[in-house]
């Protein structure tokens, strides 16, 4: 028996953001004081190293939970199931549902209650839980759906990573440039086919690193001491990431058995296309190879970086063929390898 995504959905909000709208922010640095250089700096820079040209909020009305709930909605249809049949419902997000001008996040139910709630699902037996991973979230929600199914405890799970950044950033915080907002969902199902997952592995480094993602205090001295934002030392994570993502990605891979000549495409946390694109090549240095043309689908450039929601948005874009000049088919090798708070890495070797 093998373990298989039977049917994928995102939702991509439709309130584009671009660099240029963020014209009239006032960076300052973390002791307040004004940034040195002017918006349209920051911005060419921001693009330069980020590869991000727009990102996407969601509406006023919409929170965490609905967007979950979209994406699920076309998972199901697309996997052509039942939701009664589900098993599990895991979702994975980081910040809760946060409303539009709110100071605080709930969470309470869980979000993966509220949307075995809005699709309506009577099934007891379907348990309905969330993770808190960073943005390697769906990755681990998918890796336990394998567990339980591989265990015996279930045949049917919804996985869902969904992220609503635009309600915790720091607009004071160039930072703030990077994040957005977006939600991915997939089923995952035992089949008897020649597919699916093949190997997977998890780390935490929490030692000296769980504190390079976090809750702050704005930038903006003069705003609310009690309100906290997203923050990062983004060097730290960079080097962090180098250092230990294409490590991860090995193991895996040599624990699968397929040679590097045999992964088609590698499917990275949409986080920054500068780290990304590094990470990558040192995986295939490690290899004593160099990274191929195209291994690497993205859709940071128009989309940001929204956390959990990033790889299945990607996958389901991807299988779609709605990532232009890529493609996946039956029987190809691909990579999902994600890093985020915690300091938390993970990885899937995953056959089509």
């Amino acid at each position: 028996m093998n373990v298989k995504i039977t049917g994928s959905g995102s939702y991509i909000p439709n309130q584009i953001v671009t660099n240029l709208d963020f014209a009239d922010n006032q960076f300052l640095n973390e002791d307040g004081s004004p940034f040195a250089s002017p918006n349209d700096v920051v911005a060419q820079k921001f693009k330069q190293i980020t590869g991000i040209e727009e990102r996407r909020y969601v509406e006023k009305n919409l929170m965490t939970s609905d967007i979950a709930f979209f994406a699920a909605q076309k998972a199901i249809e697309d996997a052509k199931i039942d939701p009664e049949t589900l098993d599990y419902i895991i979702l994975a997000h980081n910040f809760g549902d946060v409303k539009f001008g709110a100071i605080q996040s709930d969470a309470v139910p869980s979000l993966a209650a509220r949307v075995k709630q809005k699709l309506k699902i009577k099934n007891p037996k379907c348990v309905a839980y969330d993770i808190l991973f960073g943005c390697p979230g769906w990755i681990e929600g998918v890796i336990q759906a394998n567990s339980f199914i591989k265990s015996g405890i279930a045949k049917k799970c919804l996985v869902i990573g969904a992220e609503t950044l635009s309600r915790v950033i720091d607009p004071h915080d160039r930072d703030s440039m990077i994040y957005s907002d977006g939600a991915g969902a997939t089923i995952i199902e035992a089949t008897n086919e020649d597919s699916g997952i093949l190997t997977h592995a998890s780390a935490t480094f929490a030692y000296n690193e769980a504190d390079y993602l976090f809750f702050g205090n704005s930038f903006n001295k003069e705003l609310d001491a009690d309100v906290r934002y997203i923050k990062m030392f983004g060097r730290k994570i960079y080097e962090f990431a180098l250092n230990e993502v294409p490590k991860a990605m090995k193991a895996c891979l040599e624990e699968s058995g397929i040679p590097i000549s045999g992964v088609k495409k590698v499917l990275m946390h949409q986080a920054n296309e500068k780290m990304d694109e590094a990470i990558v090549q040192r995986f295939y240095k490690l290899h004593d190879q160099n990274m191929p043309d195209g291994i690497m689908p993205m859709n940071i450039h128009k989309l940001g970086n929204s956390s959990v929601a990033t790889i299945p948005t990607l996958y389901d874009l991807l299988v779609k063929n709605q990532i232009e000049n890529q493609k996946i088919e039956k029987g190809d090798i691909i990579i999902f390898a994600s890093v985020g708070a915690g300091m938390n890495i993970n990885a899937i070797v995953y056959k089509v």
